[in-house]
């Protein structure tokens, strides 16, 4: 168990500078991992309120949804929450995780790798996809990469939100959190691809609707901030 990142941030603080030395906790290529070679698929969907055809509409529902994305809102913070310095870009931002399992906290280290945003071609469809990625680093209780993007059809103005992720169970020192990732990880993660879809919606309903967004960062000092600090 570890401390809680807002009540010690001095702590964390340095926690969070030790992940700079740290290596990513696999090697990434170019094609996707398969079930074959040992890691689990996940594949998460969410349809977004629809815009109309052609690019994105300022402040329509892929620009709220893409901002929502960016800044980590997405994420329940019953099960996670995140600790960056706040003048970090994103691309190449290292993150302190704070994961919330059996009522306790542990805190994991994450890299964001590629952030995009770009018109792409599938199936004969053209869409506008803003995202980014995220990659476990070294001392993680897994190892893999999460794709978090948005995506518009610009032929029928459908949005929806997507998360793409390629894990298994790192080498876990102490046995019984090894047993307990093994026996609850995959119920956890589910959960967590879950909520996210179900949260990044209605964070997106209530925007549209003009209603103000919720103070979702805690400036915690020392240049940190923790996302999302409220549900």
């Amino acid at each position: 168990m570890t401390r809680d990142l807002v009540a010690h941030p001095h702590e964390a603080g340095r926690e969070l500078d030790g992940l700079r030395s740290r290596g990513l906790h696999f090697s990434p290529t170019r094609r996707r991992p398969s079930p074959e070679e040992g890691w689990r698929i996940d594949d998460y969907r969410q349809v977004l309120p629809p815009e109309e055809p052609g690019e994105p509409e300022a402040w329509g529902s892929w620009d709220v949804a893409r901002r929502i994305l960016r800044d980590y809102d997405f994420v329940d913070p019953s099960l996670a929450r995140t600790l960056y310095r706040s003048g970090d870009r994103l691309e190449g931002r290292d993150m302190l995780l704070e994961l919330r399992l059996w009522g306790l906290r542990f805190h994991a280290g994450v890299r964001v790798g590629k952030v995009s945003d770009a018109t792409l071609t599938e199936e004969g469809r053209r869409a506008r996809v803003g995202g980014w990625d995220c990659r476990t680093l070294e001392g993680h209780f897994e190892a893999g990469q999460m794709d978090y993007e948005v995506r518009k059809w610009l032929d029928t103005g459908e949005v929806e939100f997507r998360i793409y992720a390629f894990s298994r169970v790192a080498p876990i020192p102490d046995p019984v959190l090894r047993l307990g990732f093994h026996l609850l990880g995959q119920r956890r993660q589910t959960k967590f691809g879950r909520r996210a879809c179900e949260r990044t919606r209605w964070l997106t309903i209530e925007e549209l609707r003009g209603e103000e967004p919720r103070a979702r960062t805690r400036e915690v000092g020392e240049g940190l901030v923790v996302r999302p600090a409220a549900s």
